[in-house]
């Protein structure tokens, strides 16, 4: 089975010293993680991405930064894993873990990207109102995949890859502490927006992948670019 792992944190620029045991770090679990990675990037800084709202028939652009927060979606990976306490096992050794945050969610249908991820390429976070988060396999969200069908169909190799999510009550959240390992179950805030998929999109620049997204049929859609580096 898959997962989704949001790493989250705060933004900061590292000084070359500070960077150096970072990326030693992730290079580390990729050296241990193996082929449980299948897919994953740090995303360029919040200021560069983009958040689109009213649908695809009425798009809204906002330009970043636009989360409150003062941690934000700062990378991501796509697991391989038998369950979730082999994805959880995977997320407590991601090193953001250790300061920040990752969200694992699992994934309703498994995939492979079309093509090797490059720093030209985005990262499309879904998201929902609860109240049109549907739980998958219901009528609801039957009708909702339908439209993503014609989505991929109309944009064809802009889509890398994409899955949907499970509902937001599977969602889990790891941290590690002084080497404790602390998992909180989801759902979290009542009345905030919750993921429900994402995309994987290859655009020639900033104002195609906007373009693009703009055409998801979501509440709204966090556009992010990757940055296109090995290890995070």
């Amino acid at each position: 089975m898959q997962y989704l792992a949001l790493l989250i944190g705060e933004e900061r620029d590292l000084t070359p010293e500070e960077r150096a045991p970072v990326m030693a770090a992730y290079e580390s679990l990729h050296a241990k993680a193996g082929s449980a990675i299948r897919a994953g990037d740090a995303l360029v800084p919040v200021a560069t991405g983009v958040r689109i709202t009213g649908g695809p028939d009425a798009p809204v652009i906002t330009d970043g930064p636009f989360a409150e927060a003062a941690e934000v979606a700062c990378g991501y990976y796509l697991l391989e894993a038998e369950n979730l306490d082999e994805a959880l096992a995977l997320a407590r050794d991601v090193p953001v873990a250790q300061y920040g945050a990752v969200e694992v969610w699992p994934v309703v249908h498994s995939f492979e990207p079309s093509r090797k991820l490059t720093g030209n390429d985005w990262l499309a976070l879904l998201l929902e109102p609860p109240a049109s988060a549907h739980t998958p396999g219901t009528p609801e969200w039957e009708a909702v995949a339908a439209r993503h069908g014609d989505f991929m169909a109309a944009v064809g190799d802009h889509v890398i890859g994409g899955a949907a999510l499970h509902d937001r009550s599977t969602t889990t959240t790891v941290r590690v502490r002084n080497g404790e390992v602390l998992v909180t179950d989801g759902p979290y805030i009542e009345g905030a927006e919750v993921a429900s998929g994402f995309y994987l999109l290859g655009a020639a620049d900033r104002e195609e992948a906007v373009k693009v997204a703009a055409m998801i049929p979501a509440s709204a859609v966090e556009l992010r670019q990757l940055a296109g580096i090995s290890g995070l």
